[in-house]
Parts: C-alpha cells; sequence; structure tokens
C-alpha cells in the first residue's frame, strides 16, 4: 500500500462536513474570485477585477528598495517584527495622512495585511452574531465576505450620485440597534460615487448624536482625478475608524493597508491581529517605506491618476456609442468602478453567460448586496484594461446588450 493510499484511508472514516463550525454556513466564496477563473481564458476581455493597471507597477523601483533594505538592515527586514507595524512607516503615514486634515499619531495606526485584514479585525473585535451593522446598497462585497462570518444582521440604505442616502438614516437608527456604520465615501466601490460634502457632515452629525460609530473605507481616495478633494470623515468626527491601503497606489500584491483609530480601539484591534498572524512582514513594511522616503510614491499616483481618467473617458465614450438605449451609468470622478443599471427584466447574473460567449466578463450587481438584490446591475472596472482594449470590450457587450434585449 502506498503512503498516499494509506493517508486515505485514514482520513476515510471522518465527515469532515459535520466537523465545520456552525459559522462557515455564512461563508461563500467571493463572486469576484470565480468570475477571475473565467477570466484566464486569454480571448476574454475583464472589466471584472478591481485590479490596478499592472504595467505601470514601481518593478524596478521596488526591486532596488528590496536590494537597499537587505544590504543595509537585513537582520531587522527578516526577523520577527511588533504587531504595531514598522515604526518609521507609520511616523510616514501620520504625516502623509495630514495632507488630508487627518491628526493621528503613531499610537493611533495598525498595519494590515491589506485593508482587507483591518475589515477582518473590526469584525472580530466589535461583531457579535445578531449585531446590526448599517451598509450602503450596494456596498464592497470583500466587506460582506469578512463580516458574514462573524454573523451579523445587516440593514441597508440606498446610494444616489451624491452617495449615501443620509437623509434616511435618522429613522433607521431610532428603529434599529446599530452597532456601527460602513461607508466608503470616495468613488464607491462598485459603484463609483462620492459622498458629498453636505451628506458627510450630517453622517457623521447623525451617527453622533445616536452614539454610533462609523467604519471609513477609504482605498481609492488619493486616486481622484476630477473634481477637488473632499474631507474624510475623520476629520469631522472623533468616532470614526478609518481604513485605507498601499494596494491601490502602490502594489496589491504586497498586502500593505492600515487602520487609523482611537487608541484603546487599536489596543484590542493588535490583540486580534496577535492571533491572526502575529504581525504585518516587516521585510515588506520596511520595502515601501523606502520607496515612500525617497518621494517616489507621489509621483507615481499622479501618472495614475491621468491613466485612469484617460481610461474611464474612454470606458464613457464607448458605452454612450455602443450602448442600447434603457441603460445607465455612474460618471466616477476618480478610482476604478463603475456601475451600470439596465432594464428591471434582465437578470446580470444570467446575462453574464451571455457576455462571455461575446468573450467579455463584468462583475453581476446581486454580489454587492447581503440579500442578492441588484440583479439588473452589474460592476465594470477600467482600471486594468487599456483605451484601445476598453473599446473593443465596451462593442462586444454592447453587442451582448443588443442580443438580450431582443
Amino acid at each position: 500500500m502506498t503512503k498516499q493510499t494509506q493517508r486515505a484511508e485514514c482520513t476515510k472514516g471522518v465527515e469532515w462536513d459535520r466537523c465545520y463550525a456552525q459559522r462557515t454556513q455564512r461563508v461563500t466564496s467571493s463572486a469576484i474570485r470565480e468570475i477571475l477563473k473565467i477570466t484566464q481564458q486569454p480571448e476574454i476581455i475583464s472589466f471584472a477585477g478591481g485590479l490596478p493597471a499592472s504595467e505601470f507597477f514601481l518593478a524596478h523601483e521596488l526591486e532596488a528598495a528590496c536590494h537597499h533594505v537587505l544590504s543595509n538592515e537585513a537582520q531587522k527586514a527578516l526577523q520577527y517584527g511588533v504587531t504595531e507595524g514598522y515604526p518609521p512607516l507609520k511616523a510616514y503615514l501620520v504625516d502623509k495622512m495630514r495632507k488630508y486634515g487627518i491628526v493621528a499619531e503613531e499610537d493611533n495606526i495598525l498595519i494590515t495585511n491589506g485593508s482587507q485584514q483591518a475589515l477582518d479585525l473590526v469584525g472580530r473585535i466589535f461583531i457579535d452574531s445578531g449585531d446590526v451593522v448599517l451598509i450602503e446598497a450596494p456596498t464592497y462585497l470583500g466587506a460582506l465576505q469578512a463580516w458574514n462570518i462573524y454573523g451579523p444582521r445587516y440593514v441597508t440604505v440606498p446610494l444616489d450620485d451624491e452617495g449615501m442616502r443620509v437623509d434616511q438614516l435618522e429613522n433607521i437608527l431610532k428603529q434599529e440597534p446599530v452597532k456601527f456604520i460602513y461607508v466608503l465615501p470616495n468613488f464607491h466601490n462598485p459603484a463609483g460615487v462620492t459622498l458629498s460634502l453636505e451628506r458627510r457632515k450630517k453622517l457623521v452629525e447623525i451617527a453622533a448624536r445616536h452614539k454610533v460609530f462609523v467604519v471609513e473605507d477609504d482605498p481609492y481616495g488619493e486616486l481622484r482625478f476630477e473634481g477637488e478633494d473632499l474631507p474624510p470623515l475623520v476629520t469631522l468626527d472623533g468616532s470614526v475608524l478609518y481604513l485605507s491601503t498601499f494596494s491601490k497606489i502602490l502594489s496589491p500584491g504586497m498586502r500593505l493597508g492600515w487602520i487609523t483609530a482611537p487608541k484603546e480601539v487599536i489596543n484590542k484591534l493588535v490583540q486580534a491581529k496577535q492571533g491572526a498572524d502575529l504581525h504585518t512582514s516587516t521585510f515588506v513594511q520596511m520595502v515601501a517605506n523606502d520607496i515612500c522616503r525617497r518621494d517616489l510614491l507621489h509621483p507615481h499616483v499622479l501618472k495614475l491618476r491621468q491613466i485612469y481618467k484617460e481610461r474611464r473617458d474612454t470606458m464613457l465614450a464607448s458605452m454612450e456609442k455602443y450602448f442600447p438605449p434603457g441603460v445607465r451609468w455612474t460618471r466616477p470622478q476618480g478610482g476604478l468602478f463603475l456601475w451600470v443599471t439596465l432594464p428591471e427584466h434582465v437578470d446580470t447574473t444570467e446575462f453574464l453567460k451571455v457576455a462571455v460567449e461575446e468573450k467579455v466578463a463584468f462583475v453581476p450587481g446581486p454580489a454587492f448586496y447581503p440579500d442578492g438584490r441588484g440583479r439588473n446591475c452589474m460592476r465594470l472596472s477600467f482600471s486594468n484594461v487599456t483605451p484601445q482594449v476598453i473599446e473593443e470590450g465596451i462593442r462586444r457587450l454592447g453587442q451582448a446588450l443588443v442580443r438580450e434585449f431582443g
């Protein structure tokens, strides 16, 4: 009997489905991760994943930073580090956020493995089964995936072109025991809209009056290529946890993000992170810090703004040219996404099959709702596709829509 056969015999008696914790029943695969399997086919033009433009990654600069770190501080870079994060990088973030009006000290910052881990840690320390979390509808599906395992009950507020409909908050907070409010104020994922200044002020005012804190998720705020910067919610009220990331401006593969919060909250988050992974890679933090300290990141962000503006403009113009009447879409001022609304009779989950036949892919709307709504909506990403390919992809998608509309 081979070793492989022996292992199979040893595990044959275990009924794994009976062994999983009950909370795993609330866990599902990411819709985008599943769609990305389709887009691995070279002939498919994908508007599905929110991928940064990979051809513009700072590969040579990162190579030089790795060499510098390993040549000068290898023992520190390759050793265990403190859970809170690499202090020089945290000091850089203090200065970086101050430019946007965010006043914080190093003790207010926890470095995480992408802002996705920050979302999970928020769920770990704040969400008990049955707690009410107020979210936008639609919302970032990664937040839903991070929190579903903790068993919250979601209450939703719709969006329009100015972001969350904060005029509906008061009644909801009077009726529901909301634990916290989750919002993406800048270039919303998936909707692409931005929360107006008036609504930002109203949101934090209402939340403070009801003693509810806000989780502000801001991965795209630096990618504004039109209009004026608006103040982060955390600058308007102290009861806001602020999340951001290097994924969209440096590299998602480095898995580097951070959360800014009151010190007592950071302490709890640190305890949760210690149980998860001890600390974020010291080496990665030191490499990112080297890039930032040599002032390579800011000009790179300015370049990305120009690139993404051109790609957004190409997508908007192509949709005007190729989409049939009855289709509506948002016009983002920054970020990576826009949101398309089709006539109510169209089910985008089924329509995706038609689109794939035309060799183009997107993410269907229901992935961004906790209750399966948004069936006639879809998210398109313009960030990781060249203008020429964007036009061809939108032409194919328009062709699929004509087929769907009959």
